[in-house]
């Protein structure tokens, strides 16, 4: 990681100010930034990983170097990125280098001409969560799965519920210390349900629930909540 720290520097030098390179360990998801160069995001030393960094994080050895995806900012920024996995010498990932460069204003210009040679945009680009603090991020995924169910919790069925578990298991959201009790909090749910549901959807996954089958409580007890 300290090797890595003048890499961060040097890259960020090179690209100038539209550039930021950060340095994650992922042994500390909760502050996984360990270094960092230059300011796209807005992060610092000792802030969380993206969305992207859990995902990567929740695959594990099996994870893959992400390159050339875009996102946007919560705040509007149109950002370019590539995120390199960090292996030891066992092949162990414990860490990623970031780059991130910031492509606002060459978005612009790029959209501009497209509309005055009659060329449409692109298809919208997914909003990513860069902060210090990983409860946002946490929340943000939260409410993206949430969302594509187009409803509350309260009014998901059993198979549903469990299919938004498993996917913010996939998504890493569960290798992240605290996550079930935020997790539940978000939901409105108690902590108890929240590993529940978490234990159920990684033993199998869900099927579809019989016809007239009654929804299994959101408690171990029997308690809802």
């Amino acid at each position: 990681m300290a090797a890595l720290k003048p890499v961060a520097d040097g890259i960020a030098a090179t690209l100038g100010s539209f550039c930021e390179v950060v340095v994650h360990d992922f042994r500390r998801p909760q502050h996984s930034v360990v270094a960092i160069a230059g300011s796209v995001t807005g992060r610092t030393v000792g802030g969380s990983m993206s969305e992207i960094g859990m995902g990567i994080l929740a695959r594990g050895d099996a994870a893959e170097d992400q390159l050339n995806y875009i996102t946007r900012t919560p705040g509007g920024k149109l950002v370019k990125s590539s995120t390199m996995v960090l292996r030891d010498s066992a092949g162990t990932v414990f860490g990623a280098l970031c780059v991130n460069l910031d492509i606002t204003a060459v978005h612009q210009v790029g959209s501009l001409i497209g509309q005055l040679a009659g060329v449409q945009d692109p298809v919208a680009v997914p909003t990513t969560t860069f902060g210090n603090d990983i409860d946002s991020v946490v929340d943000a995924l939260v409410d993206t799965h949430q969302l594509r169910h187009t409803k509350p919790w309260n009014a998901l069925d059993r198979d549903e519920r469990l299919r938004l578990f498993a996917r913010l298991d996939a998504d890493g959201v569960f290798a992240v210390r605290g996550a079930p009790q935020r997790v539940a909090e978000r939901l409105g749910i108690s902590r108890a349900s929240a590993y529940n549901y978490l234990a159920q959807a990684r033993s199998a996954p869900p099927g579809p629930a019989p016809d007239g089958a009654a929804q299994e409580p959101d408690d171990p007890n029997g308690e809802r909540t």
